[in-house]
């Protein structure tokens, strides 16, 4: 047979009665409130026994029995919940430490992971919230270290990440109004056509001035992402009859971010909760969740704000209660007997969060919409997202889209922000890069179903032999040749050979809030970690007949890729 030098082709091939199993147990990522990565996904690889992090903690009496001593002017005192919760962090993360140091990092993970959720659940109301901040730092800080030394989180994830809004800090605040320009924005408001109705005072100014000076790129970078999701989410809100100026509800909330989770545990560019997120269809599996979708989150945030206005009557009303949830403001109603926004936040009705979230998307709404007056003319939104869709029929890795597709993961990720592993689900309706659905899913064809969600296709580079590639993934060139086809034993530059169990599944990532500010909407990244050990077998059952062998000598081609 003659080969064409340098052409590309899959040398893989279906064997009807190849068995190949794998054992998938979710590891989980995770994020503290600092943006950097602890908890990162077991890496695919074996620990050697020799690494053990060198972390040095700093002695100090428990908890409660600190707490009980600077009290001691206290005839009894009587740990509550919450303080009870940090005991129980403290000897979880002793009891992890203990583990890590005998090299036993499953457990160790099982009990960093206890104590993070211990810590997490004690913000409610402990004791002294300065000595339980102090200790959430303290734990959360040493399990970092120990994960980046020996368990893995320095490795690459292909997992997604969380992420943090930009306006978690300024949530709370009031900034000074520039009187130079009050009676400048004040006329310019009077002649905005907006179908929401524009208001401007003090707080709505100092806003103004913050995302005029120092907030200037928090604005800037969400009109940039807002380019990206703008189509979609104008012609959902068209469809479902909200004013098309909410869409700076997605910059307050989110920055345009698809994976941000916030302190109350809320996710997703529109920052859903989980139960008002199931209210309206955004669901939950192992592998993936739709608050993450921005097209199906989109369409529930429409829904929700409609329902709002229709219970409110008004749309000030219904974005505070999109924000601390309807019964706060059903409550603050009812207290003060005020159905106004603006009589609520003087009388101090409604959280202090939900007080300031009203002037921010006035603010952001009225510096849009006059964007030379504020020097914004100039910014330039990113290329809206347009993707193909293909329906999966079996569990598939996304490395492996991503070697079909010849596209990096990260871009089938961001393609896909829902899900929550490196693998798709049967079912899953698949984002990939437009243009290439045809050829993606010709070559999908050619892997065998029950292979998906391991194998991967490496592409041969000059000088590379089989046995350079086996040792690379860990498998034997026989089992390579076998899965492939005879050509594999001498393989050209470009072509593609399928590799099973080359893939491992990393972590799936959970978010979690830290430090629960109730009514709060502001982002922080951060989630549960949970790990168990990961089996692969990573060598198939080769059948003692080879009968009913097919061939699939296809594509002696590269993938055609729009980029």
């Amino acid at each position: 047979m003659t080969r064409k030098p340098g052409s590309s082709r899959l040398l893989f091939r279906v064997a009807s009665c190849l068995t190949l199993t794998a054992f998938f147990l979710p590891l989980y990522s995770q994020q503290p409130s600092f943006q950097t990565s602890f908890f990162a996904p077991g890496a695919a690889h074996l620990i050697m026994p020799s690494v053990v992090a060198n972390v040095v903690e700093t002695e100090h009496l428990p908890y409660i029995n600190e707490v009980a001593r600077e009290k001691k002017s206290v005839a009894a005192f009587s740990p509550n919940s919450s303080d009870l919760l940090i005991q129980e962090a403290e000897e979880k993360f002793r009891a992890g430490k203990k583990f890590y140091q005998d090299r036993d990092y499953t457990n160790a993970r099982i009990y960093f992971d206890a104590s993070v959720d211990a810590i997490l659940k004690a913000s409610v109301n402990p004791t002294d919230r300065t000595l339980y901040e102090s200790r959430f730092e303290e734990i959360i800080d040493s399990i970092s270290r120990y994960d980046l030394a020996g368990m893995g989180a320095a490795e690459v994830s292909t997992v997604p990440q969380f992420d943090k809004a930009p306006l978690e800090d300024i949530v709370t605040m009031t900034f000074p109004v520039d009187p130079r320009t009050k009676g400048k924005i004040e006329t310019e408001v009077k002649t905005t056509a907006s179908s929401l109705p524009l208001m401007v005072n003090d707080v709505v100014l100092g806003y103004i001035n913050y995302f005029s000076g120092r907030g200037r790129k928090t604005i800037e970078f969400g009109l940039e992402r807002e380019g990206k999701y703008q189509p979609m989410i104008s012609k959902i809100f068209a469809e479902e009859g909200v004013p098309q100026e909410l869409i700076h509800l997605a910059q307050a909330e989110s920055g345009f971010l698809p994976r941000a989770v916030s302190r109350a545990a809320a996710k997703g560019m529109w920052q859903f909760v989980q139960f008002r997120g199931n209210q309206y269809g955004l669901m939950q599996t192992p592998y993936s969740d739709d608050r993450y979708d921005p097209e199906k989150a989109t369409r529930a945030a429409a829904r929700h704000l409609h329902d709002l206005y229709n219970e409110f009557h008004d749309w000030y009303l219904a974005i505070a209660a999109y924000n601390c949830g309807p019964g706060a403001i059903e409550r603050a109603v009812e207290r003060t007997g005020y159905a106004d926004y603006w009589e609520l936040r003087a009388r101090r009705a409604i959280p202090i969060e939900t007080s300031n979230y009203v002037p921010i998307i006035l603010a952001m709404t009225i510096m849009a919409k006059n964007a030379p007056e504020y020097g914004l003319d100039h910014i330039v939104g990113d290329p809206a997202l347009e993707y193909d869709t293909i329906h999966l029929d079996s569990v598939t890795n996304l490395s492996l889209v991503s070697d079909l597709a010849d596209t990096p993961v990260s871009e089938i990720q961001q393609l896909n922000p829902a899900l929550l592993r490196g693998t798709a689900p049967v079912g899953y309706d698949l984002r990939i890069p437009k243009g290439t659905s045809p050829d993606l899913s010709a070559a999908l064809d050619h892997v065998p179903s029950d292979l998906r969600a391991s194998a991967r296709i490496h592409r041969v580079v000059a000088g590379e032999n089989l046995g350079d590639i086996a040792r690379r993934y860990s498998a034997s060139p026989k089992s390579l040749v076998f899965l492939n086809s005879p050509d594999a034993e001498q393989p050209n530059p470009g072509d593609r050979i399928l590799i099973p169990a080359a893939y491992r599944e990393p972590a799936a990532a959970a978010a979690r809030p830290v430090r629960t500010a109730r009514g709060s909407h502001a982002v922080v990244a951060s989630s549960r970690s949970k790990s168990t050990k990961t089996r692969t077998v990573a060598s198939a059952t080769v059948p003692a007949h080879r009968t009913g062998t097919l061939v699939a000598r296809a594509a002696a081609k590269p993938l055609a890729v729009n980029r």
